[in-house]
């Protein structure tokens, strides 16, 4: 009896060890993954000018909202906020809408070439033409300088498609054999069966379309040089930072000596990260329950 209790005393010991030292270490893998975004929403709410001293790190000391309002007084960046909500809205529709299309009939073993189109996908995956090509292709269709380069292009994603199709195998069969008995076209059981059934994958390929064309910038950069009606909010920030980092450079100037109107600009580039970030944040915690879900069943491969 004292060698078991004395086993069990040691074992209990390490486990609460170990908990000890796996709570201490996933506390500070949160708090080096939060206190960036904690850092920049500090500064962004303290006073520019008083921005200048720096010691900023936890609160802000002298608090002011304007920032923020800086922000939405520009038009550049109220444009931009338009534009990144439109192409967020109307590529992330377009790309669940015609990805769920195309996969819903690829996932029957029944379809006639499925090997091939599969096969010809999966190497999509992998290769592609390259960004030189891209650009000729997109200047042949026409898509250079508008806002069609951000929803075309973006319409349709092979791995999403993967994850759809796994979905819907799980969809018992006898369901719309069910309907094809009562004289459901294929459109119907699509419209009627299969997306009312598919939420939780539904809501994950939106949430991957959606904060994938909310922080995209690189089209903007590459493809787009309307700055004024066409340029999404990430690419402003980007071009913002490097116009900042480049002028510091060029001129040379220290820390000590930076002006207050790039204080102010810097201060202002913060508080729009800090707008860019907030949709998303508020969006992800009621899809989270959707997404999970998805994940899950939409990996499972036969």
């Amino acid at each position: 009896m004292n060698k078991r209790s004395g086993t069990k005393m040691k074992r209990s010991r390490g486990t609460l060890i170990f908990d000890i030292c796996n709570t201490i270490f996933m506390i500070f893998i949160i708090f080096i993954c939060i206190y960036p975004i904690w850092y920049v929403i500090v500064n962004s709410l303290n006073d520019a000018k008083d921005a200048m001293m720096g010691g900023i790190y936890w609160w802000p000391r002298v608090f002011s909202l304007d920032n923020y309002k800086a922000v939405f007084e520009d038009n550049k960046v109220l444009q931009a906020f338009k534009v990144t909500i439109a192409k967020t809205i109307l590529g992330t529709s377009l790309n669940v809408f015609f990805t769920a299309m195309v996969a819903y009939p690829l996932s029957k073993k029944y379809l006639v070439g499925r090997k091939y189109y599969m096969a010809i996908g999966t190497i999509t995956m992998f290769f592609s033409g390259g960004l030189i090509p891209t650009f000729i292709l997109y200047k042949k269709l026409h898509l250079l300088n508008t806002f069609m380069v951000y929803i075309i292009p973006a319409a349709f994603n092979f791995f999403n498609l993967l994850i759809f199709i796994n979905f819907f195998r799980e969809i018992p069969p006898s369901l719309e054999e069910s309907a094809r008995l009562d004289g459901a076209s294929d459109w119907k059981i699509f419209y009627k069966i299969v997306l009312p059934l598919s939420k939780p994958v539904l809501a994950t390929i939106t949430l991957f379309a959606g904060v994938g064309q909310w922080n995209d910038y690189f089209n903007g950069v590459m493809y787009i040089t309307d700055r004024v009606d066409l340029e999404p909010i990430q690419t402003y920030l980007y071009r913002m930072v490097a116009e900042v980092q480049s002028s510091q450079m060029a001129s040379s100037i220290s820390a000590s000596n930076i002006t207050a109107s790039d204080t102010t600009s810097t201060s202002i580039k913060l508080a729009a990260m800090v707008i860019t970030t907030l949709p998303i944040c508020c969006v992800y915690p009621f899809l989270q329950k959707y997404f999970v879900k998805g994940m899950m069943v939409g990996a499972v491969k036969e």
